[in-house]
């Protein structure tokens, strides 16, 4: 679309008025149930044609405003705010009259729910499938959740993020109301989330703390994140407490981790940082001659084990998911209770 052409003028609740044109920029206002949403996914929920990458990009430049102010992706925005939106390159939505296609994604996101309820999903995502589309990505979770749209045409939407080859609990909220909720939940650090890995050798002390600043650094052909210095341009503070919860002859361990802050790989990359790297890890894993010990398989042994939240209409959604078929067979292999206790139980909030 160039500059020139009309665009659907959009009204606070996030509806198209019918014949009501506007040309070029547009000025909308938050509406109270988008107040704590990022800015890039309030654009991806007003404007559903747009992708993410197109978002990513027009933010960046500054052709976006808010209250008249340059803005980046990941800042909040607040009720009654003005949004500057410029001219914009809406595609228009595929039409989902491909029955069987939409018919076989829901049936997928119904077969991996672990908790669901009017406000809320919580899917047991599988290793390997992406949770957002990127370069390359056509098939991921957040395209599936157009099929759930609702007769009053909310879409589910994502509260938070796994990396494609993390497997387990993954949170979705089925309303705007709940996702302004969830949205300041996990900004106040409320969420807890418990993960578990297989790592490779032994962490002394067998609890402990890891307190770092992660920056990321951009390769040819990957990007990934690197430990930081405090003060330095891009640069994020991480904490993550570890417990061990049982090892093989000092081989491996099986690690129960709480991070306390939610950074890209923040964990792969801490882990990494003191010397255990997860096993599968082929961004993190650096271990000079190290031998995959037999039975194991190669791919990432991460599992978003445990989401306990405040539920947005009140009490709490507590929510385990199950090992992987990867990690089953390597605790099995290992001869690892997946009932034992996890001390990671005792580890502090913050």
């Amino acid at each position: 679309m160039s500059g020139n052409e009309a665009v659907p003028a959009r009204v606070p609740d996030g509806t198209e008025r019918p014949g009501d044109k506007t040309q070029g920029v547009q000025t909308v206002t938050v509406a109270r149930d988008e107040d704590g949403m990022r800015l890039d996914r309030f654009f991806e929920a007003r404007f559903p044609g747009l992708s993410f990458s197109h978002i990513q990009r027009i933010i960046r430049k500054g052709e976006v405003r808010v209250n008249g102010k340059r803005a980046q992706p990941k800042d909040r925005i607040q009720a009654g705010q003005a949004v500057r939106v410029p001219p914009l390159r809406i595609e228009p939505p595929k039409p989902r009259d491909n029955a069987s296609q939409d018919s076989k994604d829901r049936a997928f996101i119904k077969s991996i729910v672990l908790h669901e309820d009017d406000d809320v999903l919580v899917l047991n995502k599988p290793m390997g499938l992406a949770v957002q589309g990127g370069s390359g990505t056509f098939r991921h979770i957040d395209g599936m959740l157009g099929s759930m749209t609702g007769k009053d045409g909310q879409r589910p939407r994502l509260v938070h993020r796994l990396d494609k080859d993390t497997s387990g609990c993954l949170l979705v909220a089925k309303t705007r109301f709940a996702a302004s909720a969830l949205a300041k939940t996990f900004r106040s650090r409320s969420a807890r989330k418990i993960y578990w890995a297989l790592v490779a050798g032994v962490p002394r002390p067998r609890q402990g703390r890891v307190s770092t600043f992660l920056a990321k650094e951009e390769r040819e052909d990957e990007s990934r994140m690197r430990i930081a210095r405090h003060g330095e341009e891009g640069a994020s503070h991480a904490v993550t407490y570890y417990a061990v919860v049982e090892t093989s002859a000092r081989k491996l361990a099986w690690l129960s981790l709480k991070p306390v802050t939610g950074r890209t790989h923040q964990l792969r990359a801490h882990m990494a940082h003191i010397g255990h790297p997860i096993v599968g890890d082929d961004k993190y894993f650096q271990i000079e001659n190290w031998e995959l010990p037999g039975g194991l398989q190669n791919k990432l042994h991460l599992l978003a084990r445990r989401i306990a939240v405040p539920h947005p209409r009140g009490g709490v959604i507590d929510v385990t998911a199950p090992l992987p078929p990867h990690m089953l067979q390597s605790w099995n292999l290992l001869g690892f209770d997946a009932k034992r206790y996890d001390p990671i139980e005792d580890a502090p909030e913050d």
